[in-house]
């Protein structure tokens, strides 16, 4: 059964290099580009058109909410779910003013890479002072540029709490202990909110789980995967 990967907000395949090697064991696995579209919908109607016919379907952060919408548009296709770093909240207020104030910029605004400020508060505090983790995510920003950043930056989330139920597919949920931008309630949201689902924690991570701790992201997929494949 293949797998499709769908990274975060200015992320790329590289994202999963680490996890991919033990994931492998599935079959192949397909990394979807989260760079086409305006809405999380023409996002996911781009990936779907270039997706293997049935697939698990794993997403990362931002790619939490695209996943959910390629579920909404194709659930036959959908085998099992797994949501790492996700929410099904919408924008709060706060970042709904901040996407208008990009709307409102021109189009040609220099696109300047992501901050180290803001790179580092995705991470572990243990884990902050990492220039390794700290440039590759950099390097993925600037892979991906300026035109890629205010389309996925202008993406509107919606509340989805109350349509959570839609799932019904096999569903893992993936929290990190120490994520400082999507929280374990919100994590704790969305196991509560799709019944059957498992939920794991893992520990000494914050945001960034494929980087971070992608040995223990790993096994926690392989046991979920496993204990399916068995029943």
């Amino acid at each position: 059964m293949p797998l499709l990967l769908i990274p975060g907000f200015m992320l790329d395949a590289d994202l999963w290099r680490d996890v991919e090697p033990a994931l492998a064991q599935w079959g192949p696995v397909v990394h979807a580009v989260a760079t086409e579209g305006d809405t999380l919908a023409e996002m996911a109607g781009h990936i779907l058109r270039d997706a293997p016919q049935t697939f698990t379907l794993i997403g990362f952060s931002m790619g939490g909410y695209i996943a959910r919408e390629i579920f909404r548009q194709a659930p036959e296709r959908v085998e099992a779910l797994i949501l790492i770093a996700t929410s099904a909240r919408g924008d709060s207020e706060v970042q709904a003013k901040r996407k208008q104030a990009l709307f409102s910029q021109p189009d040609g605004v220099t696109f300047r890479g992501l901050s180290t400020a803001a790179v580092a508060s995705s991470l572990h505090p243990d884990n902050t002072g990492r220039s390794d983790l700290i440039s590759r995510i950099q390097e993925m920003g600037q892979r991906l540029g300026g035109p890629v950043f205010r389309r996925q930056s202008l993406l509107e989330r919606r509340d989805e709490r109350q349509e959570l139920q839609m799932i019904t597919c096999p569903t893992l949920v993936i929290s990190g202990d120490e994520d400082r931008l999507r929280s374990r309630e919100e994590a704790l949201e969305l196991h509560e909110g799709v019944s059957g689902s498992a939920f794991a924690v893992i520990e000494g991570t914050g945001h960034m789980i494929p980087l971070e701790e992608p040995e223990r992201l790993a096994e926690v997929v392989n046991g979920w995967l496993g204990e399916r494949q068995r029943k």
